[in-house]
């Protein structure tokens, strides 16, 4: 946090903003999906705590690094909201937000998809998207 001159302002902890992470700080944001058994609330919320423990597990993210989660569902995944299965994990302080998928004809049924934003020390090329149950085949579609 800088004031209006453009120095340093202290953190209201006392601590320097900049000493509040490592540097350099960067902010990415991860992908991940996975396939729903089924559209109802156990499902849903299953699918949701295993796709978001793989991401931070895998990738070595701490949870109080996360700013938020962006959730998505496709039209036929209508039976429970995933950012709650997010705060029954006990996800209390990251911004979630949930959306439907657009209908496009064709496209992989009974998904949820995840976009999970975080502060981190290490560059984008060391983290790795998440792909769950049949969900991998959404990599042939976007490669990158």
């Amino acid at each position: 946090m800088h004031n209006t001159l453009g120095k340093p302002q202290a953190h209201p902890s006392g601590v320097p903003h900049e000493a509040a992470w490592p540097q350099p700080a960067f902010f990415h944001a991860l992908r991940g999906a996975t396939v729903v058994a089924a559209n109802t609330v156990e499902a849903i919320h299953a699918a949701t705590k295993e796709v978001l423990t793989a991401m931070v597990t895998r990738n070595d993210i701490p949870v109080e690094a996360i700013a938020s989660i962006f959730f998505t569902v496709t039209p036929d995944l209508n039976a429970a909201f995933p950012a709650k299965a997010a705060r029954q994990l006990g996800w209390r302080h990251i911004a979630l937000m949930c959306a439907t998928e657009i209908a496009v004809p064709g496209a992989m049924p009974s998904c949820l998809r995840v976009l999970v934003h975080f502060n981190a020390t290490r560059p984008r090329e060391a983290y790795q998207p998440v792909y769950l149950n049949g969900a991998e085949q959404l990599l042939a579609d976007d490669p990158s």
